[in-house]
């Protein structure tokens, strides 16, 4: 199911190619979709790597009219350049609103907003603004199928790390929230398998974010005070220690959210504590 480079057919209007990027934040690889037969959109183009993008033409065969990105992290947005320059597609996306782990080549032709609509004659396409893995991230709607594609939103197998400073917990959990307004039959994640229980899926991410935010209270009662290295041993207990690096930044984004909402503090020395 997962073979790479080989197109995969989801339904009529939709194949999926797996990029060889295999690893423990990538899954199998980065799933780049391929929305029609006749005019294609390229959702997600991925890393820019040589035989991905081979792969990706080959299986287009010259019908690439889009090159659509959900955001813009190394993974999910870098083959845009080469795709693009081999088909002239226009670029659609939204450009990053910070420098933490970006692709900084991204320059869409259509800045894309909230509800912008993709409209072909084989399908439409609307855009959802979903931040809070990044802030530039946008979900997209096959709306003929009823099918979501998520990008790093929501990831099939696992949980996504919130990225601050433009990743915003508070925004993360509203906009998986957002997404019960509307008509979605199935998730195409940007790694993994499709999600055929949207409502499950989301309602479980929002009540495991939920729970993960009242360890970090619970972490500062017991610590009293602590700074992320070891706010985070306790925390994150129940993940890889090898992870470690990447829970800080989904803890910060927590500590974030409850200083917000008045619950915690930061002193000069950078070091969090009840109020």
């Amino acid at each position: 199911m997962f073979e790479h480079g080989v197109p995969h057919s989801l339904n009529s209007r939709v194949r999926r190619v797996v990029a060889p990027n295999p690893g423990v934040m990538t899954g199998p690889g980065t799933n780049t979709y391929l929305l029609g037969t006749e005019a294609v959109a390229v959702l997600d183009p991925g890393p820019l790597i040589d035989e991905h993008v081979e792969a990706i033409l080959a299986a287009a065969d010259g019908k690439i009219r889009w090159i659509v990105a959900t955001h813009t992290h190394p993974d999910h947005s870098p083959a845009w350049q080469p795709l693009q320059e081999a088909t002239g597609a226009e670029v659609i996306g939204a450009k990053p609103w910070d420098d933490m782990f970006q692709d900084d080549t991204f320059a869409p032709g259509v800045e894309v907003t909230h509800d912008y609509l993709l409209q072909t004659d084989e399908f439409t396409l609307r855009a959802i603004h979903t931040p809070g893995h990044v802030g530039n991230h946008y979900c997209f709607l096959l709306e003929e199928e009823g099918m979501l594609f998520t990008g790093d939103h929501i990831m099939q197998g696992s949980t996504v790390v919130i990225v601050p400073p433009s990743g915003d917990m508070r925004a993360y959990i509203d906009s998986l929230k957002l997404l019960l307004d509307y008509p979605i039959k199935s998730l195409a994640p940007g790694h993994g398998s499709v999600i055929e229980d949207p409502e499950a899926a989301v309602n479980w991410l929002v009540d495991h974010r939920l729970k993960r935010e009242q360890k970090v209270v619970d972490g500062l009662q017991q610590l009293r005070e602590a700074n992320l290295d070891e706010l985070v041993l306790v925390v994150y207990d129940d993940v890889d220690s090898g992870l470690h690096s990447m829970a800080k930044l989904s803890m910060t984004a927590h500590l974030i959210k409850l200083q917000q909402d008045g619950r915690v503090q930061c002193s000069d020395q950078e070091r969090w504590s009840l109020i």
